[in-house]
Parts: structure tokens; C-alpha cells; sequence
């Protein structure tokens, strides 16, 4: 399943709030999931000094990726298509 990258300004976001949207996207998502659509919220990285937040979702459309962001009513800028690679996955 492709994933995808959110990206947010979040202008004044305290660290409560930061949890709070993330566990909306959690549950938004496994709704979503139990409903049909299997998409599932992993992570977010937040820059505080530039206010932005990137959040990685996996699923099978930038399409249903937007329609959780819009039901969690988490705001976003855009959303794309990612790689994801970590230290496991190269020599």
C-alpha cells in the first residue's frame, strides 16, 4: 500500500493539541478501516520553529488520505505520495 505525506502549518499548536490531532487521525482512520477503506495514520514530525507538521499515512488513494484529514478536521496544506526509508531498509 503507497503512502502518503500531510503536510501542516500549525501556527501556535501546543504539544496537548499536537496529541490531540494525531489521536483523531488515529481513530478517524480505523473507522475508516473497520468501514472498508484500509488506511491507517503512522506518524507525525513537528518543527516547531517553522510551525509545520508532517504526518505519514498509508492507504490506497491521496484521495482517501484527504477525506480522513477533512473527517478528523485536522487542517492541511497538501498531501503526496512518499518513500519511506529507514536505516533497515539500505546497506
Amino acid at each position: 500500500m503507497a503512502k502518503y505525506l500531510v503536510e501542516r502549518y500549525l501556527p501556535g499548536i501546543t504539544p496537548e493539541e499536537l496529541a490531540a490531532a494525531a489521536g483523531s487521525a488515529k481513530r478517524t482512520t480505523s473507522e475508516m478501516s473497520q468501514n472498508g477503506t484500509t488506511i491507517r495514520y503512522l506518524r507525525s514530525t513537528f518543527i516547531p520553529g517553522e510551525e509545520k507538521c508532517f504526518c505519514l499515512f498509508e492507504g490506497p488513494s491521496a484521495e482517501a488520505v484527504k477525506t480522513a484529514n477533512e473527517r478528523a478536521q485536522i487542517p492541511y496544506e497538501r498531501i503526496v505520495e512518499a518513500m519511506h526509508l529507514s536505516s533497515e531498509d539500505v546497506d
